[in-house]
């Protein structure tokens, strides 16, 4: 590591930080830590939501593509469908002040409107190897050739839900990277920092910085965070939610996480409207 990049290493800061202050680290740095995000109470209510169908998860990925499940990790659980399992995370952890002040100043000016890419437990078990060095942006192949140039269109909340340290496999980061010019360039591992975090912690880095999961060097310890990421409303997310969640589920959550999880219209800058019915918003249609 250069001793620029050291100079960059992330920087944290507390949860009553006013978002536009938070959002000009993450425009420098790549990313940035925000201390105490989750309560210890908030963290054992959704890890209780969680448990019987992490349980019955089995670790290691079902994708036939050999590269995808080496990404997937061979001894780590994803459990999707959060909104289902957890009232605890539909209710408060994706409806948080903050993740919505934040994502609005990313996304409204410039997209117009925003929603959910994924949101899954990750569980990264004992002798684990690394995950290899990516983008959240490569999700939308176009925005790999505009660099540092084109729109932020993702951003990306990893809450530690146990300790992160480098040992266990706290997720890696490459400061500065969301400003190289080519990024096709994913860095090396030896450019890479760890997020070490306290359970509660969130890490909150630009779809532009390269980044990817630690390898867990320990015997018995599960590293456990839960990751949840927002797209520009012009975009295709990685999950189908109006198909997994149940549309009485549905009607029982604020408009803004409704919106989020696509049962409601999307509005991108300069549009009428996307994911409509007959022209009109979506949540009409469904009585919302």
């Amino acid at each position: 590591m250069t001793a620029q990049e050291k100079a960059q290493a992330l920087t944290s800061v507390a949860a009553d930080t006013p978002a536009d202050e938070i959002l000009k680290i993450v425009t420098r740095d790549g990313g940035v830590i925000v201390k105490n995000f989750l309560t210890k109470d908030q963290i054992d209510r959704f890890n209780s939501d969680i448990e019987p169908p992490m349980n019955a998860l089995c670790p290691g990925s079902t994708h036939e593509n050999e590269i995808v499940a080496a990404f997937h990790g061979h001894n780590t659980k994803r459990l999707t469908n959060l909104v289902t399992h957890s009232a605890t995370f539909r209710s408060e952890i994706i409806d948080h002040p903050l993740v919505h002040e934040i994502s609005d100043l990313v996304f409204l000016e410039e997209s117009g409107t925003y929603w959910m890419t994924t949101a899954q437990v990750i569980e990264i078990g004992p002798n684990s190897e690394s995950q290899f060095l990516h983008r959240d942006l490569e999700n939308w192949f176009p925005f790999i050739g505009m660099g540092p140039k084109g729109p932020e269109v993702t951003i990306n909340f990893l809450v530690a839900l146990t300790d992160f340290t480098e040992e266990n496999g706290a997720t890696r980061v490459i400061p500065g990277s969301n400003h190289w010019s080519d990024f096709e360039d994913r860095g090396t591992p030896e450019q890479t920092i760890p997020a070490v975090m306290s359970a509660g912690d969130v890490l909150l880095i630009s779809g532009k910085t390269a980044h990817g999961g630690g390898a867990n060097q320990t015997s018995d310890f599960y590293r456990r965070g839960v990751a949840f990421t927002f797209n520009a409303g012009f975009l295709t997310g990685e999950e189908a939610y109006p198909f997994l969640v149940d549309k009485e589920l549905a009607k029982t959550l604020s408009p803004r996480v409704q919106r989020i999880l696509g049962f409601r219209s999307q509005y991108p800058t300069g549009s009428p409207g996307l994911w409509q019915v007959d022209y009109a918003d979506l949540g009409d249609y469904l009585n919302l």
